[in-house]
């Protein structure tokens, strides 16, 4: 059986600057309120604090000399956590989903490519609608890119163009995206 090692403690490098932690000759302080009460000590600054049972806490070390506030540190991390957890959230990241097809498409299968695709767009997602050549095929290009106008026209009400058909190789590509 082996040990397990136990848990690592925090380094100071770790742990925020806020109160005795604070290794600075001078800083500018800030009250609460937002004024400014001028450079001092972290000392002086530190016994401010108290008196109003409030911490220090650093907000910009690269400031010379450093800023410090004076406010409550247990409110000022759920508020950064809170707008770390909101910016996550706005961050929507964007797929392109593929709808593969050939243009010599049965209809009942078209109308099913037509509703992934609505459904895509719907979920926020691009669509890389593509037509596959094989062999001589390749020879009616013009008849991949009536079908890919016609999907076009199909998804007008969920979708915009972003890129009008494509001949690519043995392919031809045409990229809707999802209208605001």
């Amino acid at each position: 059986m082996t040990a397990t090692p136990p848990p690592r403690r925090p380094t100071n490098r770790t742990l925020p600057n806020i109160n005795e932690r604070i290794r600075f000759p001078k800083v500018r302080l800030i009250d609460a309120d937002g004024t400014q009460l001028g450079i001092m000590s972290p000392r002086e600054a530190l016994t401010l604090a108290q008196e109003r049972e409030l911490d220090l806490v650093v907000i910009s070390e690269k400031a010379d000399p450093p800023v410090c506030r004076i406010m409550d540190y247990g409110k000022y991390k759920f508020q950064q956590e809170k707008k770390a957890r909101e910016a996550k959230k706005k961050q929507q990241t964007v797929e392109v989903k593929e709808v593969k097809m050939r243009y010599k498409i049965d209809e009942h299968d078209y109308q099913v490519r037509v509703s992934q695709a609505k459904r895509f767009l719907k979920d926020g997602d691009k669509v890389k609608a593509t037509i596959t050549f094989r062999g001589r095929e390749a020879q009616h290009s013009e008849l991949a890119e009536v079908l890919l106008k016609r999907l076009a026209t199909d998804l007008h009400d969920v979708g915009e163009v972003q890129q009008l058909p494509l001949r690519e190789g043995r392919n031809m590509i045409m990229i809707v995206v999802p209208k605001k």
